[in-house]
């Protein structure tokens, strides 16, 4: 089974995250997101694993949030996914998907329970 962890090298839980699978041998796929963010396909069936609606997932404190005006709460799914895929900085991290299943590294030890 390969786990894939959407990872950003700046973000402590992510590096947390990271170190805790590498060190239970789990054979990761590493993807920088905020180089090579997930497409919209690809987000909007990471939301329905993670049983989470965008702004759960979404980094609210980001000044870009506040830009792009993503707190008008009659933007809908579709126009919250297309704003994380344009700007990958606003999605939170890490994200760990394993088993069709996917969990928010926060704490990092939540991703353990969907490695079965």
């Amino acid at each position: 089974m390969t786990v894939t962890i959407y990872h950003n090298p700046k973000c402590s839980k992510s590096r947390q995250t990271l170190a805790l699978l590498e060190e239970r041998g789990v054979k990761l796929k590493v993807i920088k997101y905020l180089h090579t963010p997930p497409d919209f396909d690809t987000l909007d069936d990471t939301l329905i694993k993670l049983n989470l609606e965008p702004r759960q997932i979404m980094r609210r404190k980001e000044t870009l949030y506040t830009e792009l005006k993503l707190n008008n709460e009659t933007l809908d799914r579709a126009a919250l996914i297309q704003a994380m895929v344009d700007n990958p900085l606003l999605i939170e991290r890490p994200i760990v998907v394993a088993n069709d299943q996917a969990r928010l590294g926060r704490p990092p030890e939540s991703v353990l329970e969907i490695l079965g």
